[in-house]
């Protein structure tokens, strides 16, 4: 079993650099974020060509997720529970592997920086708290009613110095700061483990470069994107990699997927 995650940044303008990728790669499930279209404008004709069944809560120009399957998706859940948000930023559903049912949900986490020119301006910070509040009552809900399940997507949070390629720069950045931090282990505390950490407690694991000053070339790289999982999935965690071929390709999306294999 293979389940990926992937920030898409607007899958219109990526969906072939994605169907090469869905083709190559064949993962099972791939948890997509930053669609910014609306479920009209969504190219489902084209990833069922590819032998993919997808189901969507979008947003036109912005957010956006998607849960994308070869196999059947049901009991979709949009929006997380008892959080109003007119911001398409989490999806939720069961993924029927084989017999195998995986709860599974593609999560778009707020960036939570001020605007540029309104540097004191704590709304989107604050936005962010109460949405990773509410995140983590979902999640320990999910842990109380389902034996498999992950939740993987762009959670925008930098956990540790070797996770972002200048750390200094990075010390007051809403991805960066200790309120955000102490919210992403309270996951971890509930029994949630960080797949691709698991497995490579000291690679950098790189999943996001900005598209300026040659940065991925230079590897001035960040890992915000996440795969995290329930206790039985973690005991069948075989492998967990960030594929990178993706970013190098024209137009890409500024991140890369993060690709974890499972052994059930």
């Amino acid at each position: 079993m293979k389940i990926a995650t992937f920030n898409i940044n607007s899958i219109n303008a990526r969906i072939a650099n994605l169907l090469a990728w869905l083709k190559e790669q064949a993962p099972d499930v791939v948890l997509l974020q930053e669609i910014k279209c609306e479920y009209n404008a969504f190219p489902f004709l084209e990833l069922a060509s590819v032998g993919y069944e997808a189901k969507v809560l979008g947003q036109k120009s912005y957010n956006g997720v998607a849960i994308l399957s070869r196999y059947k998706i049901s009991e979709v859940v949009e929006n997380l529970p008892q959080f109003p948000d007119e911001q398409a930023r989490y999806l939720e559903a069961d993924v029927d592997i084989n017999g195998e049912k995986i709860r599974v949900a593609s999560v778009y986490l707020p960036n939570g920086n001020p605007p540029v020119n309104a540097p004191r301006d704590d709304a989107k910070f604050l936005y962010k708290l109460d949405w990773m509040d509410a995140l983590y009552l979902r999640a320990k809900t999910l842990l109380q009613n389902y034996d498999k399940v992950l939740l993987g997507g762009d959670f925008n949070t930098i956990l540790r110095d070797d996770d972002v390629y200048n750390p200094e720069a990075f010390r007051q950045n809403a991805l960066f700061r200790k309120e955000v931090r102490d919210r992403f282990h309270a996951l971890e505390y509930l029994g949630y483990g960080d797949a691709f950490r698991l497995l490579h407690p000291t690679q950098n694991g790189y999943s996001f470069w900005d598209y300026g000053a040659k940065s991925f070339e230079l590897d001035w790289g960040m890992r915000i994107d996440y795969l995290l999982v329930s206790p039985l999935l973690a005991d069948c965690l075989e492998g967990c990699f960030v594929d990178k071929a993706p970013r190098a390709l024209e137009k890409p999306s500024d991140h890369t997927p993060l690709i974890a294999t499972f052994n059930s």
